[in-house]
């Protein structure tokens, strides 16, 4: 039913398309052509998948969470283990076609956006690899709560560029990475970190994201026998999450959950969970719920976790909430604390906080649930970029352990 989205003008439904000026269009449709013209080919995607195997370290694990299972009661919970990829998250399978891309289209220059830095350190390392100059955008408060990630990028040769209007977060990171790209188009390619942005954007990060859901239907099937009763991962841009639950969509016996970032509380300003309260909008080009100030505006959003404050989503999420095929929820700061703590104490496995969000919402589930249930978190990255937060918030008396 919904495998073949978007429609040749990049729409997902209502959802998508491309809102720019002409002389962006133009950048944009290069762009669009050059992957059309490559990504089927056998020699990409022989490329593609030998970087991943080789360089990222693919397949990455699903694994059985026996102690954490056996404390909540009910369904059994695994996770897709994409915090063992190489630099510690999904981000790296993102980068690597991305690049390979931009190496096709004689570009010389990466220009990439980050929010919690792992996309930014994935496309440093990319970068590296394949011999590119890398320039890095980062909203100056994100660059205080993340300095290993913004030291990795640095060590691995990027020049890291603070975001200083606004929040200092990520939309204002994306603000100043497409203004940069479009001033130097010829030599220059953007590397766009999630699932969102104008077409083909948005369907180009799904594609190269699939690997996750590719491998954990296989997985699942050969240590279950059967597919699972639901996934479970979390969203602010959202490619983590369309990467694990695309391979799935026609399945209609799996049920599919996105867990947005409810922060401190369900005000205005105080979380960013646009698909559980935005609106239709436009943001950096592309339509989807948006959450927006009484002007129209993209409003202020907040997290605990950098790589969930992004006011838009996906434009596939914000189709699949619509076709009722994907439900969404929101978990809060305290409830994604508990489950960074919950996972490290019984698994000794420490999670991203933007994960915690989507483990928030499986520990709840859990109990709720059969013992012949299956869920399916993907733990989309690895705690270590967290915590020397998390310890700052320990002992401001912030969060509490507990």
């Amino acid at each position: 039913m919904t495998t073949m989205l978007p429609n040749a003008d990049g729409f997902f439904g209502e959802h998508g398309g491309r809102f720019l000026p002409d002389e962006v269009i133009r950048v944009v449709d290069e762009l669009a052509e050059a992957y059309d013209s490559v990504k089927n080919t056998q020699e990409f995607q022989d490329d593609f998948k030998r970087l991943l195997k080789h360089f990222s370290g693919r397949p990455t694990p699903l694994y059985a969470c026996a102690n954490l299972t056996k404390k909540l009661g009910g369904a059994r919970i695994y996770l897709k283990r994409e915090d063992l990829n190489h630099l510690g998250a999904h981000k790296v399978n993102n980068t690597i076609g991305q690049i390979l891309l931009a190496k096709h289209m004689g570009k010389k220059k990466i220009i990439a956006e980050t929010g919690a830095g792992q996309h930014g350190v994935a496309s440093a390392a990319t970068a590296a690899l394949m011999g590119m100059e890398c320039t890095i955008y980062m909203g100056a408060e994100d660059i205080e709560r993340q300095k290993l990630n913004v030291f990795r990028m640095e060590m691995m040769g990027a020049k890291v560029v603070p975001a200083m209007t606004g929040q200092r977060t990520l939309k204002e990171a994306v603000d100043e990475a497409i203004a940069a790209w479009v001033a130097d188009a010829g030599e220059s390619f953007y590397l766009l970190g999630s699932a969102v942005g104008p077409h083909p954007y948005p369907a180009m990060v799904r594609d190269f994201q699939s690997i996750i859901g590719t491998e954990a239907r296989k997985q699942i099937l050969e240590m279950e026998g059967r597919l699972p009763d639901y996934l479970v991962a979390c969203v602010g841009g959202g490619s983590n999450a369309i990467g694990m639950f695309h391979p799935f969509i026609e399945d209609e016996g799996v049920n599919m959950v996105g867990v947005e970032p409810a922060g401190r509380g369900m005000t205005p300003g105080d979380h960013a969970a646009t698909l559980t309260c935005g609106t239709p909008g436009v943001l950096h080009g592309f339509t989807s719920y948006l959450l927006q100030d009484e002007k129209g505006e993209p409003a202020s959003v907040y997290s605990i976790s950098a790589g969930l404050d992004y006011p838009g989503v996906g434009p596939e999420h914000s189709f699949l909430k619509d076709a009722g095929r994907a439900s969404y929820c929101a978990a809060s700061d305290e409830e994604a604390v508990k489950a960074f703590f919950a996972l490290s104490r019984t698994e000794g496995i420490i999670p991203a906080l933007e994960s915690s969000h989507a483990l928030a919402e499986a520990m709840k589930m859990a109990p709720t649930l059969g013992e012949d249930k299956i869920i399916i978190v993907n733990l989309s990255g690895r705690g270590d970029k967290d915590v020397a937060q998390i310890e700052q918030m320990l002992s401001d008396g912030r969060i509490t352990a507990d």
